[in-house]
């Protein structure tokens, strides 16, 4: 029996009718960008996110890009954020000529080292980007401790859901940038994204960059970009929305049922489960293990037909389009070792529990074989 890491089909069946019906009423309004479907996702997902405003945009990489244009990040200017994280998080800021500064992770939830950003901040910081990795929140009561009062932009991209100490992510900084591709805890039918504030002004500038950074018709008061959601992709994640939690809880009881599984087969002390840390909300976007020889056991897994992945098998600093920052092999080792170790298994929600004990059977079989290192 085959494995998928992620069956967006089984998803999309019991929700079928009433998505085609949303997309027939996009269709017979003819009404395709930006519009009431979108004014209407904006204002339902603010609701849920406990926010004050929320704007949908392209994708998860343009809400982080227009919301660092929101401050005026430019040339001179520095980001600090974490090296361990999608490519997007740091590409933006180069994008807007500033500078990306790499911050090491925690080594429990992969999140910002808070010793190391209080170290990276300086006169030139505008901008903190803490991200809450794999749907669990990073700390963010330390964050704004040490951060002061620079602007804080989390990304929120894999933890739609996520909470620290109550709060909803999002929330918690100036603004929150999520994507909705199809992979996440709410994903739409292609790209598409949204920035969140609780600043009437700030939400103001976002959608206006969104624009071109239109202020009246074809009168342009600065320049944005292209950054509008369309109203199918907001009619699609309408349907969605008021299904989320009960698909997170779903993740929530894969992620229990792993760590029963694991500790019943003795794999407990032989690979390094995630860790829910108290107060944080985890949602597991992702179910990252740590595993020795992490490559030989993908494709071992592969060949047993159960399909994981490798988020992030290089980390930022080590990219070569990032040379030209000075960083070398070694400076970041709580990050490199993740690289080396880390291996998503499937944990979507409509998973089945004989899925996940061929999984964990198929991990024993191979450390059966192979004498692993401690990880």
């Amino acid at each position: 029996m085959a494995v998928p890491l992620l069956d967006l089909k089984r998803q999309y069946q019991p929700l079928r009718d009433d998505i085609r019906e949303a997309i027939d009423r996009v269709c017979d309004a003819q009404s395709f960008i930006l519009g009431a479907e979108v004014e209407s996702f904006e204002r339902e997902a603010a609701e849920i996110l406990g926010v004050a405003h929320a704007v949908g945009v392209t994708s998860g990489t343009d809400a982080l890009l227009v919301a660092l244009m929101a401050l005026g990040v430019g040339p001179g200017d520095e980001v600090v954020l974490p090296v361990f994280t999608f490519f997007a998080t740091a590409g933006v800021v180069v994008r807007l000529g500033a500078r990306p500064v790499f911050v090491d992770i925690d080594p429990t939830d992969y999140c910002l080292d808070m010793g190391q950003v209080a170290e990276r901040l300086s006169a030139t910081t505008r901008a903190v980007i803490p991200v809450h990795l794999f749907g669990q929140a990073a700390d963010m009561g330390a964050l704004a401790a040490v951060a002061g009062g620079v602007p804080i932009i989390e990304d929120c991209a894999q933890a739609w859901g996520a909470t620290f100490d109550g709060q909803l992510v999002g929330g918690m900084g100036i603004m929150g940038a999520f994507s909705f591709f199809p992979s996440k805890n709410l994903g739409c039918f292609g790209d598409g994204g949204l920035v969140t504030t609780n600043e009437a002004a700030v939400a103001a500038r976002l959608r206006q960059l969104r624009v071109h950074g239109q202020s009246g018709t074809y009168e342009h008061a600065t320049v944005g970009g292209n950054f509008r959601l369309d109203a199918l992709q907001a009619a699609v994640l309408r349907v969605k929305l008021p299904r989320v939690e009960g698909w997170i809880e779903g993740r929530r009881a894969n992620a229990a049922r792993y760590a029963r599984l694991f500790s019943e087969a003795g794999l407990d002390h032989v690979v390094g489960l995630p860790e829910a840390v108290d107060g944080r909300g985890h949602t597991f976007n992702q179910y990252v293990i740590r595993a020795p020889h992490r490559d030989e056991l993908r494709a071992f897994l592969a060949e047993r037909g159960v399909i994981a992945a490798v988020y992030y098998p290089l980390p930022l600093h080590l990219q070569p389009c990032f040379a030209s920052l000075g960083h070398a092999a070694g400076d970041f080792p709580v990050a490199e070792r993740a690289s080396r170790e880390v291996l998503a298994l499937p944990v979507f929600p409509e998973l089945t529990v004989a899925e996940q004990e061929q999984v964990v059977g198929a991990i024993g079989d191979f450390y059966r074989r192979v004498k692993p290192r401690a990880v």
